[in-house]
Formats: C-alpha cells, sequence, structure tokens
C-alpha cells in the first residue's frame, strides 16, 4: 500500500462523504460504546447509562472515522480507536465537572449532581481504563501498539493543564494562559487524527496535527472564557472562572491593563480567594475593554490556525474541517448579540 499522502490527495479532491454520514457515525459509535458499558444494576452502572443517553455531538470521533476512511485505515480498528477517544473525553467532562462545580451537562443534570461526586470520580476512573482497553484492541487489529503510548501521552497532558489551574496563586500573564489553555483543550482533539496517521504509517504527522489544534484550541478555550462572562457558557453565575480563580482570558487581558499600583490590589485580592468584594470587581472588568481585546486575540488565533490548515495535507484539512467549523462557530457565538 501506497504512503504518499500526495496519492491520497488526488482521491480526496473526488471524494465526498454522504449525506447521512455523521447520523450513522453517531448511531453506530454510540450503540459500540453504549454495548461496552456496564450490563448490572450498580449505580456505576446505571451513572454510566445516564451519561451516555445524552452522547453530545461526538466530534473527535466523528473525525477520527472520517480521516480513517480517507486513509483507508481497518474499520474495526478505527471504531474502536474512535471510541476510544470519546470515552476518554467524556471521563474526562466528568471529573471537570467535579472540579468546576457545574451542575449541568448537555442541559440535564450533570454525574456529580444526580449521583454525587464520589459515584462521578470512580465512573471517570473506569471510563479511562475503558478507554485503554479500546485502544490496546485497536492496536491490535491495526498492528500499531503506538496508539496507548499517543492516547497516554496526550491524557497526562491534558491532566497537567487541568491541574495548572488549581495552583494558581495570582493572575496570570498571557503566555502562561496560552499554554494552559492549549494544554487542557488540543490535546484530546490532537489525538483522534494522530492515531489515525500512525495506523496509516504517517507517525510524521503528528508535529503539524499537534500545532495545528494547539491553535484552535486556544482560540476555543478564550471564545469560552468570553462566553463565561456574558452567561452563555451554562454556569450558574456570570463571570464564576473570576471567582473561582480559574484561568480566563478576559481576566488576564484585563489585569495587563492595570497600573503598578491597581495591579498590587488586584493580585491581592485573587490570592487571598475571597469574593466578598467579587462584584465590584466583575463590574470593574466588564466595564474595561477586556472583552473586546479577548475577541480580538482569539480572532489571531484563528487566522493562525487558517493558516496552518493550509499547510497541513489535504487528506488531514479535509478529517479536520467539521470540528474546525462547529469551533468557529462557538468562536462567533462567544461575540455574536445575545439576541441572534
Amino acid at each position: 500500500m501506497s504512503n504518499s499522502w500526495e496519492h491520497k490527495d488526488s482521491e480526496v479532491q473526488n471524494k465526498k462523504p454522504s449525506m447521512n454520514f455523521e447520523d450513522d457515525v453517531i448511531k453506530k459509535l454510540h450503540g459500540f460504546i453504549c454495548d461496552r458499558l456496564l450490563e448490572n444494576e450498580t449505580t456505576l452502572s446505571l451513572a454510566a447509562q445516564y451519561h451516555f443517553e445524552k452522547p453530545g455531538k461526538m466530534l473527535r470521533a466523528k473525525m477520527a472515522l472520517h480521516a480513517a476512511s480517507i486513509l483507508k485505515v481497518n474499520d474495526a480498528a478505527a471504531l474502536h480507536w474512535a471510541a476510544a477517544i470519546e470515552i476518554l473525553h467524556n471521563a474526562s467532562l466528568i471529573h471537570d465537572d467535579i472540579c468546576d462545580n457545574d451542575l449541568l451537562r448537555r442541559d440535564r443534570p450533570s454525574i456529580w449532581s444526580k449521583y454525587g461526586p464520589n459515584v462521578a470520580l470512580t465512573l471517570g476512573d473506569w471510563l479511562v481504563a475503558l478507554a485503554f482497553e479500546l485502544a490496546a484492541e485497536a492496536g491490535q487489529r491495526a498492528q500499531t501498539p503506538l496508539l496507548v503510548k499517543i492516547l497516554a501521552q496526550h491524557m497526562a497532558t491534558t491532566t497537567a493543564g487541568e491541574a495548572s489551574e488549581f495552583s494558581l496563586d495570582k493572575g496570570l500573564e498571557w503566555d502562561r494562559y496560552i499554554e494552559i489553555a492549549s494544554d487542557k483543550t488540543a490535546p484530546l482533539l490532537t489525538a483522534p487524527l494522530e492515531g489515525v496517521a500512525a495506523m496509516a504509517l504517517r507517525v510524521d504527522a503528528s508535529s503539524s496535527i499537534g500545532t495545528y489544534f494547539r491553535s484552535l484550541g486556544a482560540a476555543y478555550q478564550i471564545a469560552n472564557d468570553i462566553m463565561n462572562f456574558r452567561a452563555l457558557d451554562g454556569a450558574v453565575d456570570q463571570g464564576s472562572d473570576l471567582s473561582r480563580r480559574a484561568p480566563n482570558a478576559v481576566v488576564v487581558i484585563y489585569r495587563e491593563s492595570l497600573s503598578a499600583e491597581q495591579l498590587i490590589v488586584f493580585d491581592d485580592w485573587y490570592s487571598s480567594r475571597s469574593n466578598t468584594t467579587f462584584e465590584s470587581w466583575r463590574h470593574e472588568i466588564l466595564s474595561s475593554q477586556a472583552m473586546v481585546q479577548s475577541a480580538h486575540r482569539m480572532q489571531k488565533c484563528l487566522s493562525k490556525t487558517a493558516h496552518l490548515a493550509k499547510e497541513m495535507p489535504m487528506v488531514l484539512s479535509e478529517a479536520v474541517l467539521p470540528i474546525q467549523i462547529l469551533l468557529r462557530q462557538v468562536c462567533l457565538k462567544a461575540t455574536s448579540p445575545v439576541n441572534s
């Protein structure tokens, strides 16, 4: 089998996915995941079934399966890999909801708010184990044991990015914010394509894939941060990131605008973790240019992403197109009028 991207590129130009491709992918993948969940009547099993009753958009899995179709990767191996990525992503969501005290997930109670934090924690752990089991099975089918290492490396980066939030004792500089934002968001967007590229014997593509998704992930995180200050992200309180001292692009940019004296006052309040004057600080931030400047920096990240996409082989750029469109829509939502 030829390993030439150019050969594959010529095939892609004449290949279009079927109209029902996404619906078929979701149905097949959702059924596959549900079949691998616990079948007993324990609380853990009920919680798992409840969580996957609403599977979400499954963007990462669809991207993996679309790329696998283009590169002619073994169907069964691709399905196992896509499921591994999707299950690991869902494990991270369950754990994130505990850390962030988010009561809702996909428009209904999150696992921890419905079953308690202990069940949510153990369910997330169990799903991590299942994800690695499926990655190992994918590696066996495709004769690509590297898949387990790819999954482990991206999980480690994501976890480190999340952990960075908990050790902050003052506001961030912009470069450090971007590093944390990219570490949190990019790995589980990168992994689907990197795994497929490995199964197609093109591990040298991992660098361009990672660079692309770190840029796109940063733009996506900035958009979410703007929406947090517009009460559009599902959080209970507007600007909740500030109250819980989570890294937020709007806060970072506001902090940059302060004089030396103002910076001391803000950092003292921030590091105290007291919210007695939270309303005052939130008002100051919303009255500043921080929201507008955040939108400008988000747009710069998107422009960089578009440039990086053009540098990728066509087989990869076509595979990332659906998720690129969706995340761009999220970015547009962050700055669009509320009533639009």
